[in-house]
């Protein structure tokens, strides 16, 4: 089996490709054959060695990824020979909030998917939805599972006739769209440029404001929302500030991450002010990555897919996922 191997902070320079020996599940665990994996902003942080957990030396990179079973441990029930799935982030998060004993995590602290064999505990492993290829799925565990957090985490959820905010077109942003949408939501999408603005558009988005053209973007969004502001933000560049001028009192910013090396500050009268939730999200627990599964599978919902590389050019993928070019996922097809 080959797989990839990084050194942390190292860029492209430290990515490298190895031969090993087929690996064995032993009790408990499930051996994986993968069939694709993806890119997220998360893995540019551990190739840059700014990921804000802790990286292995010498990690197999990717947290997310899909393939087939095509062995079992002693002990194993849930698993089966042939079985489609893919891997939660954090394996040992199941339900419920989360802690520093769910701090191990694929990619990072543990070895993850840019590997042709990986061998999973079966309790981190969760079923592709029937309708979705390897490559879709392969997107999902760690965006699609942070938008579905943020959508629906905080005990009350996004309700039909809401208005949600997202921000871009990354990967956590297109899944929010889609599923806020799902939910009966109203959403309005911020970009830059037209073109990208046809592409919400197109993707369901009801409202899109280019913030280039507009840079008051959340004054644009009281406009759409009467006065108001929306009732959620979902917040992946750490633009709290905005986000909170453009939400509704007593509504709510999902934190997802930031963008830039410098968060700007904020203001603590504004947070007074907005009296909003203010709720950091992490990825999400294997109940969550369950329910959302299921949402899309009722609702035949796809992924949107920039381009596939193949596994011998990760670091083409790697490259052009960098470029900050691609709309929708970048995925790896081993």
């Amino acid at each position: 089996m080959r797989s990839y191997h990084l050194a942390d902070g190292g860029g492209l320079e430290g990515l490298s490709i190895r031969e090993h020996e087929d690996p064995a599940p032993g009790p408990g665990q499930v051996l994986v054959a993968v069939r694709a994996a993806s890119l997220s902003y998360r893995e540019l942080l551990v190739l840059r060695g700014e990921y804000v957990l802790p990286v292995k030396p010498d990690v197999v990179p990717i947290s997310d990824g899909a393939g087939e079973v095509v062995a079992v441990g002693p002990g194993v029930r849930s698993a089966r020979v042939g079985d489609r799935v893919m891997a939660t982030v954090f394996p040992s998060w199941q339900d419920g909030p989360f802690g520093v004993r769910h701090l191990p995590q694929l990619g990072g602290s543990l070895d993850g998917m840019l590997t042709e064999l990986a061998v999973l505990g079966e309790g981190a492993l969760v079923p592709v939805p029937a309708h979705l290829s390897f490559e879709e799925a392969a997107t999902l565990p760690c965006a699609a599972v942070t938008a579905w957090n943020a959508l629906t985490g905080d005990g009350r959820g996004l309700r039909p006739g809401q208005t949600v905010v997202v921000q871009g077109s990354g990967g956590v942003s297109l899944f929010a769209l889609a599923l806020a949408k799902t939910l009966g939501a109203r959403v309005i999408a911020t970009t830059s440029g037209p073109a990208k603005a046809a592409r919400l558009a197109e993707l369901g988005a009801d409202e899109v404001v280019d913030y280039r053209a507009t840079p008051d973007w959340p004054g644009r969004v009281l406009e759409l929302t009467g006065g108001q502001g929306a009732d959620r933000v979902i917040d992946v560049a750490g633009l709290l500030e905005q986000s909170l001028r453009a939400v509704i009192l007593g509504g709510h910013v999902a934190c997802v991450g930031f963008v830039s090396g410098s968060p700007p500050p904020v203001d603590p009268r504004l947070l007074f002010a907005s009296g909003a939730t203010v709720r950091p999200v992490a990825v999400g627990s294997r109940a969550q990555f369950v329910a959302m599964n299921r949402a899309m599978e009722v609702n035949r919902l796809r992924p949107v897919i920039d381009c596939v590389f193949p596994f011998d050019d990760a670091a083409g993928a790697y490259r052009h996922y960098a470029s900050g070019q691609a709309f929708g996922k970048v995925v790896i097809r081993l």
